[in-house]
């Protein structure tokens, strides 16, 4: 956990958390971000077909206001998807009542839900407690901290992140751009957010830009960062990246700048690894590295396969050195691969060296190497330039206990 004390906000933003009754815990389980005016917008989704309520609403209001949103209203303990209409009734009564509270559109409110599927969504107990968390709106860091931690589920901490950098204001003086976010995930992850238990992620800034803008900084930063992570390799209903710029920091930033794209891309990177090491029930996290590929796409498929088969993560929970299970999954990925060409490094150790084992195999080294709690695997293709980094988890009885009995 990050040290409240030196967190930077950015300007513009509010904040707060309350209990709503959602969880059976009794913790805190609503969370607020309020923009002071309406702020510009842009937001990524899960490319499951099967939709949450949330998302269908908020594609429809980002439509309307143009990529702007006042409001973010995130519940946890509930999913609101697979109810049928009782979905979009509870998330339409949801942003009424924000509207009113904060005295906006409905349609500048971004409803967001993460918890067990199919139940629905009691959104008068969401309605009942919004007056008095308007009430307790605050900019402090510890405002911050309060609403990352409603959001979580089986999360076991929560996951945020910040930036700052100097760019050029008006008149040419230097002034700081602050870059903050908060997030959640711990099973089901495995996104795939496309412009068309659940990964939400919230991230500000008090730079001035244009919905289109903040769209092109976006996509990129995500295709290197939450689309490169799977702890289970299961696509949510709900997974959402939300992007808000207030403008508040007076900076105005172009479509192209690289330190903002850089401290973008960074805080991004941060969370989906935060994601990955909270994973549910993990004992291990899991660089891979594949180079060599025909193709990026290639070395993705290569890096899926691996991360999503249940053979190779059972032998990282065991700590087992089984590379022919990686190489059997290269050689089902679907990518061009000569079986006679490929090599495994764990960490600087030699593993296999053109598809087979290779001469300086140390089985010993292998085995301790891969019983530290987070270890990288390399792999190199011989056919082409193609690359990726991807992070994965191992697969243990814990992940079973807790998804076992998750609804019950």
């Amino acid at each position: 956990m990050s040290d409240p004390s030196q967190d930077v906000i950015p300007l513009g933003f509010r904040f707060v958390a309350g209990k709503a009754g959602l969880k059976a815990s009794g913790r805190p389980d609503f969370a607020l971000i309020v923009a002071d005016a309406p702020a510009s917008a842009a937001a990524a989704f899960t490319s499951n077909r099967v939709i949450a309520a949330p998302l269908i609403i908020d594609k429809q209001h980002l439509s309307a206001t143009g990529g702007h949103v006042r409001v973010v209203a995130i519940n946890a303990g509930n999913a609101n998807c697979a109810v049928g209409k009782a979905g979009p009734d509870a998330a339409r009564a949801t942003c009424a009542a924000a509207a009113a509270a904060f005295n906006c559109r409905a349609e500048e409110v971004f409803p967001s839900s993460t918890g067990v599927i199919g139940v629905p969504l009691p959104a008068e107990k969401l309605v009942a407690v919004l007056p008095d968390l308007a009430a307790s709106l605050g900019s402090e860091p510890s405002h911050f901290h309060d609403a990352a931690r409603a959001i979580l589920t089986t999360d076991t901490v929560e996951k945020v992140a910040f930036a700052q950098i100097e760019l050029a204001g008006p008149g040419g003086a230097v002034r700081e751009v602050r870059i903050a976010a908060f997030g959640k995930g711990s099973g089901m992850i495995h996104p795939q957010l496309v412009p068309h238990a659940t990964m939400l992620v919230y991230i500000l800034t008090d730079a001035d830009l244009a919905p289109a803008d903040l769209n092109a900084y976006l996509r990129p930063a995500i295709e290197v960062s939450f689309n490169r992570i799977s702890i289970d390799g299961d696509t949510s209903t709900n997974d959402t990246v939300l992007l808000l710029a207030s403008g508040a920091s007076g900076v105005s930033i172009g479509a192209s700048d690289p330190a903002f794209a850089s401290a973008l891309t960074e805080v991004c990177a941060s969370l989906a690894h935060q994601v990955v090491a909270d994973g549910e029930g993990l004992s291990h996290v899991v660089e891979l590295r594949i180079s060599g590929a025909a193709s990026d796409a290639d070395a993705l498929r290569v890096a899926k396969a691996i991360a999503h088969s249940p053979l190779v993560k059972t032998a990282w929970a065991g700590c087992d050195p089984n590379w022919g299970r990686l190489a059997a999954a290269i050689g089902y990925s679907g990518a061009q691969i000569d079986p006679n060409q490929f090599d495994i490094d764990f960490g600087e150790l030699p593993i296999c060296r053109d598809g087979g084992r290779a001469p300086g195999f140390d089985e010993a080294a292998a085995h301790a190497y891969i019983s530290q709690r987070e270890f990288s695997i390399s792999i190199q293709l011989h056919q082409g330039s193609g690359s990726c980094v991807f992070w994965t988890t191992d697969l243990t009885h814990e992940y079973v206990s807790i998804n076992a009995d998750y609804s019950t």
